[in-house]
C-alpha cells in the first residue's frame, strides 16, 4: 500500500489551492480566518462558484455533474477547501442526498433535484432524529398517514441543523405503525419546507450561534410523489446516507489550518516579554499535535487507498478518523483560544471596551476564538458519538 501523493496528485493539490486563493471572496476568507462562521450567503456564493468550475459536486461522477475524481483526489480538495478558509459545500446536499437521488430515486426526481442541489438552488437540512429516539433513530415517531395522493404528516424533529435556511427537508416518517420490527414500516420523503403546517423552532447554542432547531409538522400534506424508493422500505435509505454522511468527518484540513493560525497569532502574542511562539510549553504541545496530525493523514490515506478492495463496504478504521479527528479539531480549537488567553472569553474585551470607556480593547480576532471552541465540544458527538465508534472497532478489529 503506497501511502505517498503521485505527481498528479501534487499538481492537482496545487491547481485547487491557486483555483481558491485566485477565486474565494477576501471578505468570506477573513471571517473564517478570524473564526466566525459561515453566512448562508458565504456558502451559496462560494459553491455556485464551485459549480460553475465543475467541482462543487466533488464526490459525483461525470454522468451527474461531478468531476468524477479518485477518493484522493477528493480527499485533497477536502482539505485544501478547510485549509483555504472556504465554506465547505453543504454536505445535505452533496453527500448526503445528492448519492441518495442517485442510489434511489426516479429519473424524473433525480433530473429535477440533482441540479438544483449542486448549484444550491435548494438548501437541504435532514429531518431524522426526534426527541427520545437520536441514537435509538428506528424509535421515531412522526407518522405519515397515506391520503389519496398525498401523505399527512404529524410529529416533531430535533437537533435539525440549518432548518431555518432550508429549502427542502429530507424526512424519515412511519408509514406502518403495526410493523413487526422497528426498522420495518419507515419511508423515507423528501418535505418542502414552504408547505404549510411546518413550525420551526430555534435552538441556541452554547457559542451564540443558531445552527439547530426544532421542527413540528402539524398535518402537512406531501405528495407521495416525494417519496424515494419503496413505501416501509426508508430504513434501506437512511442507511445508504449515514454512510455517507460520515465521509470525510475528520476534517484534517480544519485541524491543520488552526494549528497554523496559532502559530500565526503566538508569533505576536507577547508573554513575560517575548513572543509566545517562543514558549518551550507552547511549542511542546503544537509539535505533539502536528505529529497527531501527521499519524492521522497516514491513516486517512490508509483508508483512502483501502477504499476500492473494500469495494464500498464501510471500512472500521474509518472510525479511527472520526474518533482521531474530532479531538483534534477540540484540540486545535482550543490552542487558538489559548494563544488568546483572557481576550478570547466572550464578552470580555467589550466589557473592559465599556467599564474604560474607550475603543474596543485587544486584537480584533480574539473575540471570535471562543464561538469554534465551544461548538467544538459537539464534534465528538455528531456523526455517530466516539464512544459508538469505539464500540465498532472493538468489534470490528480487535473481536471482542
Amino acid at each position: 500500500m503506497d501511502l505517498r501523493f503521485s505527481k498528479e496528485d501534487e499538481a492537482f493539490r496545487l491547481e485547487v489551492r491557486t483555483f481558491i486563493n485566485d477565486n474565494l471572496p477576501a471578505d468570506i476568507r477573513e471571517r473564517s480566518r478570524l473564526g466566525y462562521a459561515f453566512r448562508k450567503e458565504d456558502t451559496v456564493a462560494w459553491q455556485r462558484i464551485l459549480n460553475k468550475k465543475g467541482w462543487a459536486a466533488y464526490s459525483w461522477p461525470v454522468e451527474y455533474g461531478g468531476p468524477g475524481w479518485t477518493p484522493t483526489q477528493r480527499m485533497i480538495f477536502q482539505e485544501e477547501i478547510m485549509m483555504g478558509n472556504a465554506p465547505e459545500v453543504l454536505g445535505f446536499n452533496i453527500t448526503m442526498i445528492g448519492p441518495v437521488l442517485m442510489h434511489f430515486a426516479t429519473q424524473e426526481q433525480k433530473d429535477y433535484f440533482l441540479p438544483r442541489a449542486r448549484n444550491l438552488d435548494d438548501w437541504w437540512c435532514q429531518g431524522f432524529s426526534e426527541p427520545g429516539a437520536g441514537s435509538d433513530l428506528a424509535s421515531l415517531k412522526t407518522a405519515a398517514v397515506r391520503d389519496g395522493d398525498d401523505y399527512v404528516v404529524n410529529g416533531q424533529k430535533i437537533w435539525t441543523s440549518t432548518a431555518h435556511n432550508a429549502d427542502w427537508c429530507f424526512v424519515l416518517v412511519r408509514t406502518d405503525p403495526h410493523a413487526k420490527k422497528r426498522q420495518e414500516g419507515i419511508s423515507f420523503i423528501l418535505v418542502d419546507m414552504k408547505t404549510p403546517g411546518i413550525t420551526v423552532r430555534p435552538i441556541i447554542s452554547i457559542d451564540g450561534s443558531h445552527h439547530l432547531n426544532e421542527v413540528f409538522f402539524d398535518n402537512v400534506r406531501v405528495p407521495v410523489k416525494n417519496r424515494i424508493y419503496e413505501e416501509n422500505r426508508g430504513w434501506d435509505v437512511a442507511k445508504y446516507l449515514l454512510g455517507n454522511e460520515r465521509t470525510g468527518i475528520a476534517r484534517l484540513g480544519k485541524s491543520k489550518e488552526r494549528l497554523a493560525y496559532a502559530k500565526e497569532l503566538a508569533r505576536d502574542v507577547q508573554q513575560h516579554g517575548r513572543p509566545l511562539i517562543e514558549d518551550p510549553a507552547f511549542r511542546r504541545r503544537a509539535a505533539q499535535i502536528e505529529v497527531d496530525l501527521k499519524a492521522l493523514e497516514l491513516t486517512q490515506l490508509r483508508v483512502v487507498s483501502g477504499a476500492k478492495a473494500n469495494a464500498g463496504k464501510p471500512d472500521p478504521f474509518s472510525s479511527i478518523l472520526k474518533i482521531k479527528g474530532t479531538e483534534l479539531l477540540q484540540e486545535t480549537s482550543e490552542l487558538v483560544m489559548d494563544v488568546g488567553g483572557p481576550l478570547a472569553m466572550p464578552g470580555w474585551a467589550k466589557e473592559l471596551s465599556a467599564m474604560s470607556n474607550q475603543p474596543p480593547y485587544g486584537p480584533d480576532w480574539a473575540p471570535a476564538m471562543a464561538g469554534p471552541y465551544l461548538m467544538l465540544r459537539a464534534a465528538s458527538i455528531y456523526g455517530g458519538t466516539n464512544e459508538i465508534q469505539k464500540n465498532i472497532l472493538t468489534k470490528a478489529v480487535l473481536g471482542l
